[in-house]
Parts: structure tokens; sequence; C-alpha cells
């Protein structure tokens, strides 16, 4: 799945806090249901499966109304989980120290897939310590990424 278009984030984004919930962020791209929307929320708290009906409801309706989104999509509500996903410069600034993984649009070095620590943000890339060795990948050219969660 990749970030959803600035234009969801946009109408997603104040009817979420609106709700007293933290917009997390939101994806789009095809799973085993067809076409879906993920919003990711959170709260002070977590959030609960009610929290996530709550939050859906509002926006399903609202996204009906806007139609930003051509044609059938599922959406989907949930707490970002364990696996946090991330979406931006202030996400990756937030969790900077923390194993993550990332997937990168077009490979760099010939690779597309890293895991390693997130070292820092340095103007609009991200330092990723990998077996030792910094890899400097512009946010840009991140398809997906995401915590690596630890137990």
């Amino acid at each position: 799945m990749r970030r959803a278009p600035d234009s969801i984030w946009k109408f997603v984004a104040p009817v979420v806090t609106n709700l007293d919930y933290e917009f997390v962020g939101a994806s789009l791209g095809q799973a085993e249901s067809g076409l879906t929307l993920r919003i990711y929320i959170d709260g002070p708290d977590g959030v609960t499966v009610d929290d996530c009906a709550k939050v859906s409801r509002q926006l399903g309706d609202a996204l009906d109304v806007e139609n930003l989104i051509a044609g059938e999509y599922c959406l989907e509500v949930s707490s970002p989980g364990v696996d946090r996903p991330l979406f931006g410069i202030d996400d990756f600034t937030r969790f900077a120290g923390n194993e993550v993984k990332l997937k990168m649009a077009v490979a760099q070095d010939g690779r597309r897939n890293y895991r390693g620590m997130l070292d820092s943000v340095v103007d609009q890339s991200v330092v990723l310590k990998v077996d030792g060795e910094d890899h400097e990948l512009r946010i840009s050219d991140i398809e997906s990424a995401s915590i690596v969660a630890r137990f």
C-alpha cells in the first residue's frame, strides 16, 4: 500500500481530529478485498474497536459525499499498531532511534528493501544504519515504512 493522495489526507485529517483522535496517516492500494483505503488513528491511551468504528462511520459517509475515490473501495480504520507505519518527515523525526523497515519506490544502489536503525533526518532524507553502513534515502522516494516491533 502506498501513501494516499494529499487530497484524501487533507479531507480525512480534520474529520479524525474533530473526533479527538490523532490522525496518524492514510494509505491506499490493492488488498485482498480490492481497492482499500486504510486510515490510522491513535489516542493518548491507544484506540479501541469502538473508536475505530466511530471514526469509520463518520468518514464513510463523508467520503461517499465527497467522492474522492473513483469506484468501489473498502474503508479500514485501525490503530497504527506496534509496527506503526511512518508517513512523513515528522514521523521519521519522532521515531529516530528505532529499527525500521523501508521499501523504496525505485531501487537505490540496486535494492528496494531496507531494515535498520533510523539514525536521523537530514533535510528531506532519512539516514538509516544497515549493517554498520549509513544509507541516506530521500523520504519522497520511500514507498512504505514502518517500525519493527520489538517484544
